[in-house]
């Protein structure tokens, strides 16, 4: 568990697992498959509901997702 004060909008639970996500952007980064947008998220541990939050990325983290696609 960590470390925010956490209270799920759908059930109420308070137990929560957190982590990233990144995806593609637009029609270029899909045909390089640059994944160069990155997320945040939050999910209900008992009813797996999950909130997405948009987080910055920086150009040397979108270079090395390129040369390792």
């Amino acid at each position: 568990m960590g470390n925010i004060n956490y209270k799920c909008v759908k059930c109420g639970h308070h137990d929560y697992e957190t982590g990233e996500m990144r995806a593609t952007g637009g029609t270029l980064s899909k045909i390089f498959d640059v994944q160069n947008k990155k997320f945040s998220y939050v999910a209900c541990t008992r009813c797996k509901y999950t909130e997405f939050y948009k987080a910055s990325t920086g150009a040397l983290s979108n270079i090395f997702d390129f040369f390792t696609s």
